[in-house]
């Protein structure tokens, strides 16, 4: 059986005006995970809510640790949890 879980992260540093929602959409999808990525008000970070195999959860921290050209990650505040196959898709939150 596949080892199934959630992930919770918080991304901060320039994470906001770089595309680094739709970096982290881009890589969810292909990776098969599940989801959202949205802004939070503070303006220096970002959420990541993900769901699916936990292989592939990994492959996205370290994505998420890394991020796309412009931006500059300081810090991944992360929590695992069961899974709960409560997302369709993996979206864009505004």
């Amino acid at each position: 059986m596949t080892d199934m879980a959630r992930l919770s992260a918080k991304v901060y540093g320039r994470v906001q005006g770089v595309f680094f929602r739709y970096f982290v959409r881009n890589e969810a999808g292909r990776l098969g995970l599940k989801g959202y990525v949205r802004n939070l008000a503070r303006g220096d970070a970002v959420e990541v809510q993900a769901e699916g195999e936990k292989r592939q959860l990994n492959k996205l921290l370290g994505q998420l640790k890394v991020g796309p050209p412009g931006a500059q990650v300081e810090r991944v505040e992360v929590k695992w949890a069961d899974y709960s196959g409560r997302f369709d898709d993996f979206s864009v939150r505004y």
